[in-house]
């Protein structure tokens, strides 16, 4: 009978990839050909360090030993709610990820209080900076900080980020590599402040606004308005109404429209009346609706019928995390 040993290197190695960081050191410790299989460039491209409180000398020691070079993707936590005593995420850190990793191209963080840590010591290489529950300085993404930083920076995703506001949206724009921008839950942000942004952000190709406070005809106004090349949207249905829906007809360049629930209002367009918006957008090949009930039901069947061109998908609910999207 075969065993585990018996299986080739990258079946192992595709086993590998699914364990916890620790349980990958730890079975390092087997053999020798299991040490080798653990200290591939491979199986260190993406590394999840959400699941511990992860001590300072610990996370150097991955860094110096396992990551580096290989590392492409990386999610860490702050530890923002666990007490002063916690270990927390230093500038000394995040500039030692830049010149210790230079193929890191995205950087996901979790929870962290990043109030001290300047934005000029995140690594010049990353392309994705998602941040999730986290604490930034009122100047972190201002207009007036260097134009410099992070130059290839395409998209950002800002989920639950208390402190953001008009200013630091307004300070996106000096970032002009910058293609895809999701705001969940940025509550500060209003809606002179989005127009005024997106006006500046032009060439932004996807746009994602979720359980913010902005209600959806006023960001499908402002879309309309500045971002004629956008790809992709997603948005929250609050406050959508069959006339905001008008102000997304003949978007040339749509391809994917998603609208998540969970709340519908008597203001919310009919199935009849997204189809009918649907068919003047020449490139829409998916539509989405996430939440609203209407799975299962005549809503539905009417969505697949009169758009026969596109995917459409209706879900249940919305997913909890927003990192399904990247």
């Amino acid at each position: 009978m075969a065993t585990l040993f018996d299986l080739p290197d990258l079946v192992l190695l595709e086993i590998f990839s699914y364990l916890p960081v620790r349980d990958r050191i730890r079975i390092s410790r087997v053999c020798h050909r299991w040490k080798r299989l653990v200290d591939d460039r491979w199986l260190w491209r993406h590394v999840d360090l959400t699941l511990y409180t992860m001590r300072p000398k610990v996370m150097w020691h991955l860094l110096r030993r396992y990551m580096a070079s290989r590392l492409h993707s990386l999610r860490m936590g702050g530890y923002l709610f666990s007490g002063s005593q916690a270990p927390q995420l230093s500038p000394a850190l995040m500039r030692a990820l830049g010149q210790k990793c230079p193929n890191l191209k995205r950087l996901c963080l979790h929870v962290a209080d990043l109030s001290m840590v300047p934005i000029t010591s995140l690594p010049s290489t990353l392309r994705t900076l998602e941040l999730h529950s986290c604490e930034i300085s009122m100047i972190w993404l201002q207009k007036e900080q260097d134009p410099t930083v992070l130059p290839l920076l395409e998209c950002i995703v800002l989920d639950r980020v208390p402190a953001f506001r008009d200013e630091h949206l307004q300070g996106l724009t000096r970032f002009r590599a910058l293609r895809s921008l999701v705001l969940g839950g940025t509550y500060r942000v209003t809606e002179t402040g989005l127009d005024a942004s997106l006006q500046e952000l032009s060439y932004l190709q996807r746009l994602e606004v979720l359980g913010c406070t902005l209600s959806a005809d006023s960001t499908l106004l402002a879309i309309s308005r500045h971002l004629r090349d956008v790809r992709k949207i997603r948005l929250t249905v609050g406050g959508l109404s069959a006339q905001g829906l008008v102000f997304l007809e003949g978007m040339p360049a749509l391809e994917s429209l998603c609208f998540q629930g969970p709340l519908i209002t008597p203001e919310m367009p009919t199935p009849a009346q997204i189809v009918a918006s649907c068919l003047t957008m020449p490139k829409l090949r998916v539509l989405e609706v996430q939440g609203l009930g209407w799975e299962g039901q005549e809503a539905e069947k009417v969505l697949c019928r009169g758009l026969p061109h596109c995917m459409v998908i209706v879900r249940a609910c919305p997913k909890e995390s927003m990192d399904w999207w990247m």
